[in-house]
Formats: structure tokens, C-alpha cells, sequence
């Protein structure tokens, strides 16, 4: 891991356009959760509902999205990055950089706001915050990953990851059978599930994939998509062309 990338990745996250958005987006969700705390009382079914609705199946992967692109695109968009290549650093060193910076402001604004919301709304159920937060930050990991690799081999990456986190993961990977097999979110799920125990089933955070299944495809997808992506940042000249 390098520093100065890690700093000025940093800053090219939280930039002016993008902190107005990370910010709104878990404030929404805190905001929500008062809300239904002060109206309905400590629920933990009301909980897990806003938490999986929300949190697991709405605002983890469009930070996922935003954070995982936004830490490579833009330079390769506006050919900035040949500045950060021509250093003498290894591809896969500046990859892992930059996802381990995605991936802390993924914590920052979506697993933490989680956690917080779930101790808010359903007060003593601790196993509920906790087991959807884990859930949250499992598949926070392959969504940065998976969207950073994006924005490395394509220039429409926001386009084609918007497509399969509204289309596949929130509708196809939500209720087809088949489909939620090979669904980030799920396997996500799988963690909160063991976590939450037997009352997962009544506050439906349950998922059809298993524990060890679920956290093997989430390593090897978070894993394969980070070496391939510094693999394929090989490929780009310092001329700024792939």
C-alpha cells in the first residue's frame, strides 16, 4: 500500500460533488431509522426490514458503485493516471491502494451508518445491527472490487455497474431462485444470517446460499477482480491509451 495514493485517492472520493452524496445517502437511512424508532417504538422486525430494503439492497451498492469507480475512473478518464504510473510502483500495489480506500469509505458511510441504525431501531436485538452490518461490510469488499475492475476495463463502468446493481442484485437477484445464487447481495446475506441465528426466518434475512459457500465466492471474486484489474492496468500506456 502507498501513502500518497491512498491520500490522493482519498481526497478524489470526498471531493465536493461526491461528499454531498455520500453523506445524503446514509443520513437518509439514520434518518429513517429515528423516524421509525420514534413512531413505532424498538422493532426489531421494522429493523431488519429498513435495514434490508435500504441498507443491504439499496445503499450498499451504489456506494459500492461509487466509491469502487470513483477511486480509478476519473484518472483514467482525464489520463491523470499516467502520472501515477510512470512512478516506480507495482500496477497491483496502486490497485490495492486504491480498493483499500474504497473499501474505507464504504465503512465510513454505509456499514457504520448500518450498524447504528439497527442498534437505533431495534434497541436491545444487537444481533440484528451487527449481523446486517457484517452482511454489509462481506459484500461492501466484492462490490468495491468488482466496480473498480469495471472502471479499469471499461469507460462506461458507471453505466454497467448501475445496470447490474438496480437490475440484477435489487430485482433478478432478489427474487428469481436461480439467480440469487450468483447475487453479492445474498452471499452477503448468508453472513447476517448465521449471525442473527434462528430468528433470521421471521425477520426474513435469510439467503438460499450457504455460509462457507458464500464467503468462498466472496473471497474469490474480491481477490480475482483486484489481481485482474492490476493485471489490466498493465495494459495502460503512458501515453493514457489502452
Amino acid at each position: 500500500m502507498n501513502a500518497t495514493i491512498a491520500r490522493l485517492t482519498w481526497r478524489s472520493l470526498l471531493g465536493r460533488r461526491r461528499a454531498i452524496l455520500l453523506m445524503a445517502l446514509p443520513a437518509i437511512l439514520l434518518t429513517l431509522g429515528v423516524v421509525f424508532r420514534l413512531v413505532q417504538g424498538p422493532n426489531a422486525d421494522h429493523a431488519a426490514f429498513l435495514l434490508d430494503t435500504f441498507g443491504v439492497a439499496f445503499l450498499i451498492p451504489l456506494l459500492g458503485l461509487i466509491a469502487g469507480t470513483g477511486a480509478i475512473g476519473p484518472e483514467i478518464d482525464d489520463g491523470s493516471i499516467i502520472y501515477v504510473l510512470a512512478k516506480p510502483l507495482s500496477r497491483y500495489k496502486i490497485v490495492f491502494t486504491k480498493l483499500v480506500v474504497a473499501i474505507g469509505v464504504m465503512i465510513a458511510f454505509g456499514v457504520l451508518p448500518i450498524l447504528v441504525t439497527g442498534f437505533v431501531m431495534a434497541n436491545g436485538e444487537s444481533k440484528v445491527a451487527i449481523g446486517y452490518a457484517a452482511g454489509s461490510l462481506a459484500a461492501g469488499f466484492a462490490y468495491c472490487a468488482l466496480f473498480l475492475l469495471l472502471a479499469v476495463i471499461t469507460r462506461n463502468a458507471v453505466v454497467v455497474g448501475l445496470l447490474y446493481a438496480l437490475v440484477w442484485e435489487s430485482a433478478v437477484g432478489s427474487f428469481v431462485p436461480g439467480a440469487q445464487a450468483i447475487s453479492i447481495q445474498q452471499w452477503g446475506m448468508a453472513i447476517t444470517e448465521k449471525i442473527i441465528g434462528s430468528p433470521a426466518e421471521e425477520l426474513n434475512a435469510t439467503s438460499p446460499v450457504g455460509l462457507v459457500t458464500a464467503i468462498i465466492l466472496l473471497a474469490v471474486l474480491t481477490v480475482g477482480a483486484t489481481v485482474y484489474a492490476g493485471y489490466r492496468l498493465r495494459s495502460i500506456r503512458l501515453t493514457g491509451d489502452e
